[in-house]
């Protein structure tokens, strides 16, 4: 599924226009994104918890020519299953 899909699925469930929804999906996305930016967590409760935690350099390796390389630290996203988001996959 990507965000057209997405954003179909918004409309049909709740009436919007697609034009409608797919405007609520890209909000919804930017404020995840701000929120994350910011370094809070985003929790929705039955479905996940989102985060963003900082990855510290590492060292790593070139596959093609085997040279040894430092891996920059970076802010990286997280993504927690909630309960009920388990529970409905299995």
């Amino acid at each position: 599924m990507n965000k057209n899909d997405l954003s179909a699925v918004v409309a049909n469930k709740t009436g919007l226009s697609k034009g409608d929804a797919a405007k609520a999906v890209d909000a919804m996305l930017d404020g995840v994104v701000e929120s994350l930016q910011k370094g809070e967590e985003i929790r929705l409760v039955g479905f996940g918890t989102f985060s963003a935690y900082h990855r510290a350099t590492s060292q790593g390796r070139n596959p093609r020519t085997g040279q040894a390389i430092t891996i920059p630290a970076a802010m990286v996203p997280k993504f927690k299953a909630g309960k009920a988001l388990k529970e409905a996959l299995n």
